[in-house]
């Protein structure tokens, strides 16, 4: 009898399952990037002091472009390239991607702005508690700029702000929690390329 009553009870499970997967159906990524064939990526824009990171950033939206979708080629330039050391080291995006699209051959290039800030303190202050914090933040543009023209074809940028340390004092009672600068930094860039790569991604929604 056991046995009997086990194969409904299954069935009835499977069928719950499938009731459940029909309801959501996966919504293709805003920006397609099959149909440029080759896309350029230069080494995103930063100052001196934070090139590490840029070069990280970069090396980071590419692992993540590159899992995203497939069908097309990703061309990464770092600032080393024989073009680009022969452009000045601001130049004007548009001009950038028009001269890529003529020595290089290809018909887009993503570009891209990293701004970091030092490490800042906040402070909250009651009359039961007392909390210092120390965070590092970040803002990351990406734009992918027709070679042909040097229009804008897509565009996304976010902010991210990590956490070096804080000191806490709660019920006469001292807390302190401090982390590596950099594995902070290294969290931010995470949380950046996460948020501007967002419509490369396919997506679910609830039907």
């Amino acid at each position: 009898m056991l046995r009997h009553s086990a194969t409904p009870l299954a069935l009835c499970g499977m069928l719950a399952l499938s009731a459940c997967a029909s309801k959501y159906a996966q919504v293709p990524a805003r920006l397609d990037l099959q149909p440029y064939g080759r896309v350029a990526l230069v080494t995103f824009v930063s100052d001196a002091e934070h090139g590490g990171l840029s070069a990280l950033a970069t090396q980071r939206f590419a692992e993540s472009v590159l899992e995203s979708q497939t069908g097309f080629e990703l061309m990464e330039l770092s600032r080393s390239d024989s073009l680009l050391r022969q452009l000045p080291a601001s130049v004007d995006p548009v001009v950038l991607a028009k001269a890529l699209g003529e020595r290089k051959d290809v018909p887009a290039v993503f570009v891209g702005d990293l701004k970091v800030s030092g490490v800042r303190s906040k402070a909250r202050l009651n009359p039961n508690d007392v909390n210092l914090r120390a965070t590092v933040s970040a803002e990351l543009t990406v734009r992918l700029l027709s070679t042909r023209t040097g229009g804008t074809l897509w565009r996304s940028s976010s902010v991210a702000t990590g956490t070096v340390g804080k000191v806490g004092l709660a019920g006469g009672l001292p807390s302190v929690a401090v982390r590596d600068t950099d594995e902070a930094y290294g969290e931010v860039v995470h949380d950046l390329v996460a948020q501007v790569t967002r419509d490369l991604r396919p997506t679910w929604i609830k039907q």
